[in-house]
């Protein structure tokens, strides 16, 4: 086992070969080698994240299957899943657990990604990568103006809804 395969937490993952951190951008992310690894980019640094647990598996499923039956019934857009590339912006490309995009932005799908903000994008908190979804991805998410960000932690059986209102993030 590698020390990047025991790291219980989300990290910079300054040993994979790149620009320096702070300079990575999507080419240079979707270059990395496929290695079983989770990465993402936030303000140019590439992170590498722990692999999910079954019980945030789990928790996405449930979360993806009840989206992705009332948005697809209801004609109102397409729902996704991790692993799915989006890229907010220069400099900041992450994998949430679920999104949405609705029909009126549905041009932001490209074959390898979504390119621009999400409506909808729910992170499913975990002691490895909490932190990380409630600092450096909120951050993202609320640069790139995602109207809608569901932060879930399933040890408290907690969805915290945030919507964005004159540029910042408001919990409901």
């Amino acid at each position: 086992m590698t020390t990047a395969e025991r790291l219980p937490v989300v990290v910079p993952a300054n040993w994979i070969p790149g620009p320096k951190q702070g300079q990575w951008a999507y080419a240079d992310y979707a270059a990395i080698p496929d290695d079983g690894q989770h990465y993402e980019v936030v303000k140019g640094v590439l992170y590498m994240s722990p692999a999910p647990s079954m019980g945030h598996q789990d928790v996405s499923g449930e979360i993806f299957g009840y989206l992705r039956q009332f948005i697809k019934m209801a004609g109102l857009g397409r729902v996704f899943a991790a692993p799915t590339d989006v890229e907010l912006g220069p400099g900041d490309v992450v994998q949430p657990d679920v999104l949405v995009i609705l029909n009126e932005h549905l041009d932001r799908i490209e074959h390898s990604r979504v390119i621009g903000a999400p409506d909808l994008v729910v992170e499913i908190l975990s002691p490895g990568t909490m932190r990380h979804d409630l600092h450096e991805k909120l951050d993202a998410y609320e640069r790139a103006q995602v109207p809608e960000y569901w932060i879930v932690t399933p040890a408290e059986h907690v969805v915290e809804l945030l919507v964005l209102e004159d540029g910042g993030y408001r919990s409901l």
